[in-house]
C-alpha cells in the first residue's frame, strides 16, 4: 500500500485545536463517533498475573472487568465509554486468546449498548511481541504471529487495533544512556518510522478487509522510556530537556502510522499526539493526571488541551474501597469528560483548553513543549520536510529546542544541568548533515559495530 506522506498541517493555527473535535472524526463501535464534538473516556486495565494461567481464567477476568466498566459507566449515567485491552504477551503470543478475549469483551458491551443504549467501543491493543531477549526479530515467523493476532481480533470484536511498536528501540536503548543524539534521532526518527511503515501498512489492510478501525501507535518503548529515566524534579539520570527532544523526534515517527492508513484515535501514552494531530487532523486518545495509577509525567492537566479520549493508562485489576479500580478510574476519566463536554456545549472550551495548558507548561521542559500552541510549531517544522523521514525528525528536534530556549528567556526555568544538556544537544544537531543518505551510512557503520544486536535487515536495509 502506497504511504501518503503529511507535508501540510490539518489546522490553519494552533488556536483551532480543542478537545473533543477533530478535522477527521471517527465513527466506531456501537453508535460511538470520536473526534465529532464531545470526548469519551477510555479505560485501561490489565488483569491479574494469576489471571493468564490458562485461557478460561483469562476471558473470565476480562468479563469481570468488561461488566464492571459497564456497569460503573450506566450507574453514573456516563453517555459513551471506550475499553481498551492492551494485551498480556499470552493473547498476542497465542492470537486465539486474544480472539477470544475480543469476543467475550464485545458480547457484553453489545447488551450494555442495547439495553441502555450507552454509545461504546473496544479497542485491542496487540503486544508487539518481536522482542525477545537478546534480538529484535523485526521481521520472520514472529511477525507472522504479531500480524495474524490483529487478523484474529478484528474478526473477533475489537473495533479498534492498536499497537506499541518496538522498532529502532536497540538503537535508542544504547544512544539514550550516552547522550547520544545522532543514535536517538537514528533509532527513533529513521529506524522507528521504517518499521512504522511495513507494520502499519499491513494493520490497515486488515482493518479495512474486516471493516474495522485502523486506530494508531505510539512512542511508548522510545519516547516513554525518555520521559520516565528523566524522571521528576529530584531526578538526575537524564535531562529533561534530552526527553522533550526525544518525544519531538517520536512525532514524525508515530505520524507513519496515519500516512500508511491509520484514521485514529492515536493512543493514550502518546504523549507526542498533540504535535501528531496538528498535522494529521486525527482524533488522539491522551492520558495524563488519570494515569497516576501507572506512572507520574509532570504535566498531568496539560494533555487534556486537545484530547478526544481521555485514558488513565492501565491499571491492575483488582479492589479499592470505592469499587473495583476500573470502577473507580472509570468514573473519574467519565468526571472529566463530562467537564469538557460542557465547555463544548457553552462554548467555553478553549478558556478551559488554555487553563489546561497553563497549569502545566512552565513546570518542565516537556510540558512547555507540548502545550498546544508550541506543539503546532514542531508540527510545522515536520510538515516543512514531510516528504523525507530524516530532515523532518532533525526538524523536529531542532525546533524543540528552540522552543525551550525562548520558554528559558521568559517564565520557565532551566536549571544548570537542563541549560548544559540543551545546548549540547542543540550543537549536536547542528552539526548533523541534511543529506538522508550520508546520515543512514554513516550510522548503519557505527551502529552495527557498536550495538551488538542491531540487525539491519530488521528495517529491510
Amino acid at each position: 500500500m502506497a504511504v501518503t506522506r503529511c507535508t501540510k498541517m490539518a489546522y490553519s493555527s494552533a488556536d483551532e485545536m480543542v478537545f473533543g473535535k477533530a478535522k477527521k472524526p471517527v465513527k466506531t463501535g456501537l453508535g460511538l463517533e470520536i473526534g465529532a464534538g464531545y470526548t469519551t473516556p477510555e479505560v485501561n486495565y490489565a488483569p491479574r498475573p494469576e489471571a493468564g494461567a490458562s485461557k478460561e481464567k483469562l476471558i473470565k477476568e476480562y468479563e469481570r472487568i468488561t461488566t464492571d466498566i459497564m456497569a460503573r459507566m450506566v450507574q453514573i449515567g456516563a453517555p459513551s465509554v471506550v475499553l481498551e485491552t492492551e494485551h498480556v504477551q499470552q493473547m498476542s503470543n497465542n492470537p486465539d486468546w486474544g480472539a477470544a478475549v475480543a469476543h467475550a469483551q464485545k458480547t457484553i458491551m453489545e447488551d450494555y449498548h442495547d439495553e441502555y443504549g450507552i454509545k461504546c467501543a473496544l479497542r485491542h491493543t496487540i503486544g508487539d511481541i518481536r522482542e525477545s531477549r537478546d534480538f529484535l526479530q523485526l521481521r520472520g515467523d514472529k511477525y507472522n504471529t504479531f500480524i495474524e493476532a490483529f487478523e484474529q481480533c478484528a474478526q473477533n470484536g475489537a473495533d479498534m487495533l492498536s499497537v506499541e511498536s518496538m522498532g529502532g528501540k536497540e538503537v535508542f536503548d544504547y544512544a539514550i544512556l550516552r547522550n547520544d543524539m545522532a543514535g536517538v534521532l537514528f533509532g527513533i526518527g529513521v529506524l522507528g518510522s521504517m518499521d512504522m511503515e511495513m507494520i502499519w501498512s499491513d494493520i490497515a489492510d486488515i482493518a479495512k478487509k474486516n471493516n474495522v478501525i485502523a486506530a494508531g501507535d505510539t512512542d511508548c518503548a522510545q519516547a516513554n522510556t525518555a520521559m520516565f529515566i528523566a524522571g521528576g524534579l529530584l531526578d538526575k539520570n537524564l535531562a529533561h530537556s534530552i526527553a522533550i527532544i526525544a518525544r519531538a523526534i517520536s512525532a514524525p515517527r508515530t505520524l507513519v502510522a496515519y500516512e500508511a492508513g491509520a484514521v485514529g484515535p492515536g493512543k493514550d501514552c502518546g504523549y507526542e499526539n498533540t504535535i501528531v494531530k496538528s498535522i494529521a487532523g486525527v482524533p488522539m486518545a491522551q492520558e495524563g493526571k488519570t494515569s497516576t495509577c501507572a506512572h507520574s509525567d509532570l504535566m498531568g492537566n496539560l494533555t487534556m488541551q486537545c484530547c478526544d479520549l481521555w485514558s488513565n493508562e492501565s491499571v491492575e485489576y483488582h479492589g479499592e474501597f470505592g469499587g473495583t479500580t476500573v470502577q473507580c478510574w472509570s468514573e473519574t476519566l467519565a468526571y472529566d469528560c463530562a467537564l469538557m463536554n460542557v465547555a463544548l456545549d457553552s462554548g467555553n472550551e478553549k478558556i478551559l483548553r488554555d487553563m489546561f495548558a497553563a497549569s502545566d507548561m512552565y513546570r518542565d521542559p516537556q510540558g512547555y513543549v507540548l502545550a498546544y500552541q508550541n506543539a503546532y510549531r514542531v508540527g510545522e517544522a515536520i510538515a516543512k520536510d514531510g516528504n523525507d523521514i530524516y530532515l523532518r525528525a532533525k526538524n523536529a528536534a531542532l525546533e524543540s529546542i528552540a522552543i525551550v530556549e525562548e520558554g528559558a528567556n521568559g517564565k520557565l526555568e532551566l536549571s544548570r544541568f537542563e541549560a548544559k544538556a540543551l545546548a549540547d544537544a542543540k550543537a549536536s544537531f547542528e552539526g548533523l548533515t541534511d543529506d538522508k543518505d550520508k546520515f543512514m551510512s554513516d550510522c548503519l557503520d557505527k551502529y552495527k559495530k557498536e550495538v551488538k544486536v542491531f540487525l539491519p535487515e530488521n528495517y529491510g536495509l
